[in-house]
């Protein structure tokens, strides 16, 4: 089978390799669709922490069973999603349920090769069947729950301000969930068609571009001074981390869902006498993408216009790098296998 491998950063390769055989607890799926996030992006040019070459990208995947070795709760046919994660299921972190941070985690397409290609053999329990959507929905599952996670884990209440700094792909989730927890949602960017997208498409209810407005005053005008109650920055951009710790009311969480290399500076006697939180938000559980699934399963998502680049596994070695390019409007990518 064909495979495209990313040999190093700015370089892939198609390759053939054997279709792999489904151990004891494992099901063949062949693939259908594949997502591109920021996470393939920042592989392929070089700035993805935790990151190894080469490397067979994707981890945003829907497909088919095709076959099931040894073991229970999947049928050939099944239409399914992947949870990317796969944990040991024995660290302090598993034992807590706290998979998603597994000590010995293997992320599909970062730590280990991923589903840019026709087939993949991966473990049942990490398959979830969803017959009533699409495979371009279910591929979309992955990083909507990463957002869906990020806003539970901050604890989130109905009437709080949600500044969601960084509109793309995993930003848009965290504000589509966090105006499902009942947040005013706040969203951050320096691309204003992104800013344009959040207000049409996922009902956020103010906008701010940092490089044509003063975002303290603004916040300060739309919060009555008291400041957002959480920021969640899905930007993995370190300036914009750490400029935005003054924006935090007392008594806020900052919830960081984007990931950079470098070390995060702030104030601490500003931090301190806020009584202020911060938490990172590392990937998602089983129980974000049963939320997802449920939500997808709404209707009220428009999977068209989040999706606003496809191709065909043939062509994305020649388009990839074309993705990364802020000038031509990528939210989210997917590639039909």
């Amino acid at each position: 089978m064909k495979v495209l491998v990313c040999e190093v950063p700015g370089e892939f390769q198609y390759k053939e390799l054997d279709q792999p055989l489904p151990q004891a607890g494992e099901a063949l799926v062949r693939v259908s669709r594949v997502g591109v996030c920021g996470t393939d992006l920042h592989a392929f040019e070089g700035t993805q922490p935790y990151f190894s070459y080469p490397r067979v990208l994707g981890h945003e995947l829907s497909g088919v069973v095709e076959a099931v070795g040894s073991g229970q709760g999947l049928n050939k046919g099944d239409r399914v999603c992947l949870i990317p994660y796969f944990h040991c299921g024995t660290c302090a972190a598993c034992k807590k349920g706290l998979t998603n941070c597994c000590q010995s985690i293997r992320v599909f397409g970062v730590h280990i090769d991923g589903g840019m290609k026709p087939y993949i053999s991966v473990p049942i329990e990490n398959l979830l069947v969803e017959p009533d959507l699409s495979f371009e929905e279910l591929a979309l599952v992955e990083p909507l729950a990463i957002g869906a996670h990020a806003v539970r884990r901050s604890g989130l209440e109905p009437g709080e301000f949600a500044l969601v700094i960084g509109a793309g792909p995993i930003g848009i989730g965290v504000m589509e969930f966090a105006r499902r927890a009942g947040a005013r949602v706040i969203a951050a960017d320096v691309n204003e068609e992104r800013l344009k997208y959040c207000r049409k498409e996922v009902g956020v209810e103010f906008t701010v571009n940092p490089f044509s407005q003063d975002m303290k005053q603004y916040l300060e005008e739309i919060t009555e001074s008291s400041m957002p109650d959480v920021i969640f920055d899905a930007s993995g951009n370190r300036k914009a981390i750490n400029g935005a710790f003054p924006f935090m009311g007392h008594g806020g969480r900052f919830v960081l869902v984007g990931l950079q290399k470098d070390e995060i500076l702030f104030s601490h006697p500003e931090f301190h006498k806020r009584e202020a939180t911060l938490m990172s938000s590392r990937n998602a559980t089983r129980e974000d993408f049963e939320s997802v699934l449920s939500f997808l399963k709404e209707k009220k998502f428009n999977v068209n216009s989040y999706i606003t680049h496809r191709a065909r596994f043939e062509e994305v070695g020649a388009c990839f790098g074309d993705w990364l390019n802020p000038a031509n409007g990528v939210i989210k990518a997917m590639i039909e296998m």
